[in-house]
């Protein structure tokens, strides 16, 4: 296996008013840098005004907001989708940036880190499986939640209890590595047919 450190994109997902994703999203991905084994990338869905009109021909406005973001999801060896639960799914920005890629999740790992009120943006995560697994990535079992998640941060960003939560995004970046090293090892050995 190679020693290289692994790219992971972390997205967060919510493009809301008010959202409280990138404080979620900002604390998992400090966590994520203090690895030596990862280099991350934070994508904001609320920089990138993805069109809702998908097309196999974009047009030169819509090609130019891709271009922004297209080659960051290419070059990634693994995802952590940062997600809410809105109406017991997930935010339909998230929807666009999915169904405008197709082929930069094959043979990929993804992981979850979901957020939200009694249900911790669980039920969001467990619609995620099924369309991930359509695009032909994996998605690694354990996650990190956060149920009534605006109570379970402090005002520096932090959650208040940080064991459960570092001790969860642990086991969930272990899970996510061992997948995308073993799936980049796989894709240079032989490319993934779809």
């Amino acid at each position: 296996m190679s020693n290289e450190p692994l790219r992971l994109a972390v997205i967060n997902s919510s493009v809301r008013e008010g959202r409280f994703g990138p404080v979620v999203g900002e604390w998992f991905a400090g966590i994520a840098e203090e690895r030596a084994d990862l280099i991350v990338d934070v994508i904001d869905l609320a920089d990138h005004e993805l069109p809702a009109a998908i097309s196999h021909n974009p047009s030169k406005e819509a090609a130019g907001i891709l271009s922004k973001i297209s080659p960051r999801l290419e070059q990634a060896d693994a995802y952590i989708i940062v997600t809410p639960e809105y109406n017991h799914s997930f935010p339909a920005s998230l929807k666009h940036l999915i169904d405008w890629h197709y082929t930069q999740w094959r043979a990929k790992p993804v992981g979850f880190v979901s957020y939200g009120g009694l249900a911790g943006g669980l039920r969001s995560v467990e619609q995620l499986r099924p369309v991930f697994a359509e695009l032909h990535a994996v998605t690694v079992r354990d996650g990190v939640s956060f149920h009534m998640a605006w109570e379970q941060f402090g005002e520096d960003g932090k959650p208040k209890d940080e064991t459960g939560p570092a001790g969860a995004a642990k086991v969930l970046l272990d899970q996510l590595g061992w997948w995308a090293n073993a799936l980049r090892e796989a894709r240079a050995k032989t490319p993934y047919q779809a």
